[in-house]
């Protein structure tokens, strides 16, 4: 890294530390946001637990060690490759 490099990189620091000081001084002693009510379907979302527990399970179960190779292959290709 180069002094310019260094120089700019200093100085979006500095700026982003004081417009952080400054949003700390402006809402001192104000009251936290208060959080939205769970407005879901209790039932639904009991449901959606119930299926979510399952289906990874009944999908390893259900694969050969060939396509979980392949599976594993496609993750790790996605995970490394520099195209992400």
């Amino acid at each position: 890294m180069d002094k310019k490099q260094a120089k700019d990189l200093e100085d979006a620091n500095s700026a982003a530390f004081n417009v952080l000081q400054h949003v700390i001084k402006t809402t001192e002693g104000e009251a936290p946001a208060t959080l939205q009510p769970d407005t879901r379907n209790a039932a639904a979302v009991a449901l959606g637990k119930l299926g979510a527990s399952k289906g990874g399970k009944a999908r390893a179960k259900k694969l050969t060690a060939k396509e979980r190779k392949e599976i594993a292959k496609l993750a790790a290709h996605a995970r490394w490759s520099p195209n992400n």
